[in-house]
Order: structure tokens, then C-alpha cells, then sequence
């Protein structure tokens, strides 16, 4: 809406090459005032047969990512005394999900990382908040088979899924001025499917 976007990439992972893209971010605009830490992916499998690689990798996208990117830009965001963070988590995060045992972990963890840095940084005017996210149609719930589908349709109270809008409007509004007062939150973005 009347501004201008950049797009910059790093592995979110590798906590060098984050604090290389913040300084650069920093050096090219002065000062971070917003950061969604959105990075995910999935190995999905049982525990019992889950290899630890998977495990590893969800969790160093998911979780370091969040980790490494905060850090990053805290300095910039305490010099300012303003500051808004977003860590995108997962309805599996609150209730578990049979199958994501390193996914739900991860997203479990990025909503303790919110509420937990959200206490160290408050006094900084810096918010920390977590987004959870439950069943949004996307390409990729699209191909999920439709006896699935139909099953968490039946369990979700508004009876209809979430769009990838209702998630970034969730967001946009954690990272206004109208929730300047809101810190160390979860907001489910999930239709009542947990309450």
C-alpha cells in the first residue's frame, strides 16, 4: 500500500549469513522496525521411524531461523526503542499433530521464543508475538486427500478452511500501532478448531 518491497534471502539456518543480511538491511535502510521470522518446512513421519536429520532440519529452519533472526535485529531494534517481532507458529505447536513431532516441537518452541523474549524486551516499546495458524488452503492442503479434508472441515466450528489472508491480516495488525499494547501473545488464526 504506497510502499516499497525488497526481496533479500538467506539460510535462516546459518546464523552468519542472517546477521550478514541484517547488517546489510541495516547499512542500506538505517533500522529494522518489523520482522516476521516465517520460515518453516516439514519432514513429516512417527517419531519411531522419524530419521534424526529430519528432526534436526525442521527444527534449524523453524526454530534457529526464529532464534538467529531476532537476535539480528534486536541491537538496531533497542537503539530505536521500537520494534515488532512475528514468529509464525502452528495450531500444531498448541495441540500436537500425530506424524509432526519435530514440526509441532518447532512451533511449540517459537511460541515459548514470543513469550519469553517478549519479557526481555518489552521495556524497549519492542513487541513479541506468535501467529497459529490452523488449517489454511493452500497448493498444498489442496492435495491432500479428500477424506482428510472433509475430516477437519467436520472439526472446525466456522465449518469452512482459513485463507492465506486471515493469516497475514493476523499479522499486519501484530505489527500496527493498534496493537502496540499487545505482547508475548498467540493469536490463532484456526476457525475455533482449538480453543
Amino acid at each position: 500500500a504506497g510502499g516499497r518491497a525488497e526481496a533479500r534471502t538467506a539460510d535462516v539456518g546459518d546464523t552468519a549469513a542472517v546477521e550478514a543480511l541484517v547488517a546489510a538491511v541495516v547499512a542500506a535502510h538505517g533500522r529494522v522496525d518489523h520482522l516476521v521470522n516465517n520460515a518453516g518446512i516439514t519432514r513429516d513421519g512417527l517419531l519411531m521411524r522419524m530419521k534424526e536429520e529430519d528432526w534436526d532440519a525442521v527444527l534449524r529452519v523453524n526454530l534457529k531461523g526464529a532464534f538467529a533472526f531476532s537476535r539480528a535485529v534486536l541491537r538496531t531494534m533497542i537503539a530505536a526503542r521500537y520494534g515488532r517481532i512475528v514468529n509464525i507458529a502452528s495450531i500444531a505447536g498448541q495441540m500436537g499433530n500425530a506424524g509432526q513431532t519435530n514440526y509441532a516441537a518447532s512451533k511449540a518452541a517459537v511460541i515459548a521464543l514470543a513469550k519469553s523474549l517478549a519479557r526481555e524486551v518489552g521495556s524497549r516499546d519492542i513487541t513479541v508475538n506468535a501467529v497459529a495458524p490452523g488449517f489454511i488452503a493452500t497448493a498444498m492442503t489442496d492435495a491432500l486427500p479428500e477424506e482428510i479434508k472433509a475430516a477437519y472441515l467436520a472439526a472446525i466450528p466456522l465449518k469452512k478452511f482459513g485463507l492465506p489472508k486471515d493469516v497475514s491480516s493476523a499479522v499486519q495488525f501484530l505489527l500496527s500501532e493498534e496493537a502496540a499494547y499487545i505482547t508475548g501473545q498467540v493469536v490463532a488464526v484456526n476457525g475455533g478448531l482449538y480453543m
